[in-house]
């Protein structure tokens, strides 16, 4: 009976040490724009500006490229469990949009709605074709080298 509790008080004194030690392999990250929602929120089309949205926000993450000047503020908190990939848990995209004049037309907030889940296809890609092995490869030009055809070949020159 004593050994059962032995063993049991042993248990629960790893599962202790286990669960300690879990928590300081949880890395919580931040990338980019740190968000203010008030701030954020006091932006309001037709009443402000580029300089006015700069004063208030700050420089954006990435300003558009193509078609009309959009500015966009980028956030993003992960999380990640010791050498784990990171995995988002939250977003935030804030687009602003303004007019040839320079004043807002409108501002838009997306989240972890836009983040999108791709799933590569291991190592290598997928090809048209044939599929031969590592030693096909390997030894497959062996005696094709100079078994063409006459034309190159010694004695075929004018006589």
């Amino acid at each position: 009976m004593a050994t059962t509790a032995r063993n049991f008080a042993g248990f629960l004194a790893l599962a202790a040490v286990a669960l300690s030690t879990t928590a300081c392999s949880r890395i919580r990250g931040h990338q980019g724009y740190i968000a203010d929602t008030t701030l954020v929120d006091s932006i309001q089309p037709g009443v402000d500006n580029r300089d006015s949205v700069e004063k208030t926000l700050g420089r954006p993450s990435f300003i558009s490229q193509f078609g009309a000047q959009d500015w966009y503020y980028v956030a993003r908190e992960t999380r990640q469990l010791a050498f784990a990939s990171p995995s988002a848990s939250a977003q935030l995209v804030l687009r602003v949009r303004f007019d040839a004049a320079g004043n807002v037309v409108a501002v838009e907030k997306s989240g972890m709605e836009k983040i999108a889940k791709i799933n590569p296809d291991g190592d290598k890609t997928p090809t048209l074709g044939r599929n031969r092995s590592f030693f096909e490869d390997l030894f497959g030009n062996i005696g094709a080298v100079g078994a063409g055809g006459g034309a190159g070949q010694a004695g075929d020159g004018p006589n």
